[in-house]
């Protein structure tokens, strides 16, 4: 079997461009913006063994934590509107190299491409989550809309954040207890943003980005994706009721019974 009908009839991959699609269909990643990378299982791997390295690209990182780890990754300036279409051109598979500086690429960016530049981010931040989560897998960036547009009217206090998102939906401190955690604007595409980012990912799944959009992390595509769907629909409710006078919400008393019921792990210092 060739490495492309490996790739294309592995189970990673369906889900990888299914997430693709729903993500750009939700408004989330418009034109070339978002990125997801997905870490690959034993499983998943042991099929590309002995394969041939097509060529290497540079990180422009130190990935050596993370050495000989496989991962799918959407393409730099590529939309996801595309990736279903042609998953070839518009991600890429790889491994990273034994010394840490390069991805040894083994299937896609057929047209010469390269991974995300938001790479340095997303390896950063998965090396945080798999530092107190060794099953995370997956990191995803994005726009939501809702949530992009709160962050122009809400104060980006992280514990204000999380608390009025959590008040917005009964099921979203059973999805995200431990919170948000919230980073003022920085220049996208830099390693100091994704050091700021990794370094929240080492207590929250989900950081969001001030003016930009978030970066999601979870075990599965369907973990990440359903954990920024919720926070996403959070700030929906949130936008949609902001300006209109607050005749109820759930108490925080209520919120820890709701946590307590669902034996999560929640904040309780965010709660009065």
């Amino acid at each position: 079997m060739s490495m492309n009908e490996k790739v294309v009839n592995a189970k990673f991959f369906r889900e990888f461009c299914d997430t693709a699609a729903n993500m750009y269909r939700l408004g989330w990643d418009e034109r070339n913006g978002g990125n997801i990378s997905l870490m690959l299982d034993d499983a998943d791997t042991a099929a590309f063994a002995g394969e041939k390295v097509l060529r290497l690209i540079p990180l422009g990182f130190d990935g050596k934590a993370l050495a000989g780890k496989y991962f799918m990754v959407t393409g730099t300036g590529k939309y996801f509107k595309n990736v279903k279409g042609d998953p070839e051109t518009n991600t890429g598979i790889f491994r990273i190299s034994a010394d840490g500086k390069n991805a040894e690429l083994l299937w896609g960016y057929k047209d010469g491409g390269k991974f995300t530049s938001e790479l340095p981010a997303h390896l950063m931040s998965h090396i945080a989550r798999l530092s107190v989560d060794p099953a995370n897998r997956v990191v995803m960036h994005c726009h939501p809309t809702n949530l992009l547009a709160m962050t122009y009217v809400h104060p980006l206090d992280s514990k204000e954040f999380t608390r009025t998102l959590w008040q917005m939906s009964t099921e979203c401190i059973v999805v995200f207890p431990e919170g948000v955690e919230v980073l003022p604007w920085m220049l996208c595409g830099t390693n100091e943003i994704g050091e700021a980012t990794a370094e929240k990912m080492k207590s929250v799944r989900t950081v969001v980005w001030s003016m930009h959009g978030l970066y999601g992390a979870g075990k599965t595509l369907d973990e990440a994706f359903g954990l920024v769907e919720t926070v996403e629909k959070a700030s929906q409710i949130y936008m949609l009721t902001a300006h209109l006078p607050r005749l109820n919400t759930i108490k925080d008393d209520e919120l820890r019974t709701l946590a307590e019921a669902f034996g999560v792990d929640y904040r309780k210092d965010y709660l009065g």
